[in-house]
């Protein structure tokens, strides 16, 4: 009954267990829980960036003095990348809708040359 189940007896002593046994049962150990706590990717990175912003929020606490006044840094900062960021985006959809017009006129300048 040394390994925990009457109906079966060990190859070895456990005396006479080697580093290679000892190294073999752990890694087989290690492939087992693997197996059975499958971590989904999305889920772990979202868990690593709420523990990153809780972070970010307790060092802004702890600088500003009080949970609000690093609330209100983070509100300023949101606003303020907000602000810049609108134009560029506007900026860009318009490229990208000019562009897609000009890729248009491109492809029926080539279909009509082909054809014609």
């Amino acid at each position: 009954m040394i390994s925990g189940r009457p109906d079966e007896t060990p190859t070895k002593a456990p005396e006479t267990l080697d580093k290679a046994d000892l190294r073999e049962a752990y890694e087989h150990g290690q492939r087992d829980e693997r197996a059975r706590r499958k971590r989904h990717p999305i889920g772990m990175t979202i868990t690593f960036a709420a523990a990153i912003f809780g972070a970010v929020i307790v060092v802004l606490a702890l600088v500003n003095g009080s949970f609000g006044a690093g609330g209100q840094v983070v509100d300023n900062s949101l606003l303020i990348a907000k602000e810049q960021a609108a134009p560029v985006a506007s900026q860009a959809a318009a490229s990208a809708g000019q562009s897609l017009k000009d890729a248009a006129d491109s492809a029926k300048t080539k279909a009509s040359n082909v054809a014609g």
